[in-house]
């Protein structure tokens, strides 16, 4: 069977569907040495991704999303390969290809949350159009979660037979780090000298950054915390709201802004930190949990969509996410009792062992054989 993979979003920087690209493709040329592949992909990573098996074939295609080149230049290059399937890793795809195939969804997070990205008229009608035309014409849609499963079903009238979950997994970089000299450079590097909880994540109303500020405040003021919060990740303009509540809180001296950082520096962290807090209203499937769990972090995070289902009801912390007084009250619940502390750490290392790209990789192989 010829198949062709949408690798379009394919990333060695590793983050978010970038990584999950790269796992899948990297585990199936380890187990499938009888299906052709053809892997369509963009500069820079055309050049760099070198495939380790004969029957994989990368096409430079260069058609970013929600472009022409994507619906006709792209689509001009899949009708050449004469595919049995095509596996669009994204919802984004040409809506004028007709022959099988499978999308994978990660997250509808667009359709409950549309943000201050998607204001226009154009970027609307732009979205609703192209991840209705994947999920319609898909022979098997792969979600990543069961709520994202369920999600699917409400939203399109998809009928759930249709509809395949396949979990995600952590990198395996991720892991407990034993040298103390790179941890206390690390702490150094980000005067870190006092207990600190970690956020990583985008800047977006869905991930409620600014909630998680505001339990923070109460953490300090009712429970008498003496450390920092520390948020990782790109600082978004859209988003001035983040900085304003530091401000109207004075949290300045107690919020720690990291901005991009490399990935060894943000395992480091994991490690470091006391508990790593998730307050998103919404999330597809929520990796960083498992991140921490495969640090030995304690996780309190949200009670909504499918951080429940990805963490394990006994395994972490909920909190509603919506009550910024609930959010305090669970950090702190974690924070005052070591025991609770060990269990957390230990469950969570148990939890891991459910999550695997190799164990991904097969499944969606099923997928495409089936």
């Amino acid at each position: 069977m010829k198949i062709g993979i949408d690798a379009r979003m394919y990333s060695t920087k590793f983050t978010g569907i970038g990584r999950y690209v790269y796992e899948l493709i990297q585990n199936l040329q380890e187990i499938d040495k009888k299906n052709e592949y053809f892997i369509f992909l963009n500069d820079p990573e055309y050049k760099t991704y070198i495939p380790t098996n004969p029957n994989f074939h990368k096409i430079r295609v260069n058609a970013r999303h929600y472009t022409l080149t994507e619906q006709l230049k792209f689509l001009r290059k899949l009708n050449k390969c004469k595919l049995d399937l095509v596996h669009f890793t994204h919802f984004n795809a040409p809506i004028l290809y007709f022959k099988p195939s499978i999308v994978t969804i990660h997250d509808l997070t667009l359709s409950f949350y549309p943000g201050k990205k998607m204001t226009s008229v154009f970027h609307r009608i732009a979205y609703h159009l192209t991840i209705y035309c994947s999920i319609k014409k898909a022979k098997k849609i792969i979600a990543v979660s069961q709520n994202t499963k369920k999600d699917i079903e409400k939203l399109f009238k998809i009928n759930s037979e249709k509809i395949k979950v396949i979990y995600e997994a952590a990198n395996k970089d991720f892991k407990p780090i034993k040298d103390q000299k790179l941890l206390d450079h690390i702490k150094e590097k980000y005067d870190l000298d006092k207990p600190f909880l970690l956020y990583t994540g985008v800047w977006r109303d869905h991930k409620n950054i600014t909630g998680l500020l505001k339990g923070f405040h109460i953490l300090q003021q009712k429970y008498k915390f003496n450390g920092y919060l520390v948020i990782t990740g790109k600082e978004d303009p859209h988003y001035p709201e983040v900085k304003e509540t530091v401000k109207t809180y004075n949290l300045q001296k107690h919020v720690k802004f990291t901005g991009l950082i490399p990935e060894q520096d943000l395992i480091a962290l994991y490690n470091l930190a006391e508990i790593y807090v998730l307050p998103s209203f919404y999330e597809g499937f929520g990796l960083p949990i498992l991140e921490a769990f495969a640090c030995n972090t304690p996780v309190a995070c949200s009670d909504s969509s499918s951080l429940p289902e990805i963490a394990g009801e006994q395994n972490a912390i909920f909190f509603d996410p919506k009550d910024h007084e609930d959010i305090a009250a669970k950090i702190h619940q974690i924070l005052k009792d070591k025991s609770l502390r060990k269990t957390l750490k230990s469950r969570g290392q148990k939890r891991l062992t459910r999550f695997s790209w190799p164990k991904m990789a097969k499944e969606t192989l099923e997928v495409y054989n089936s």
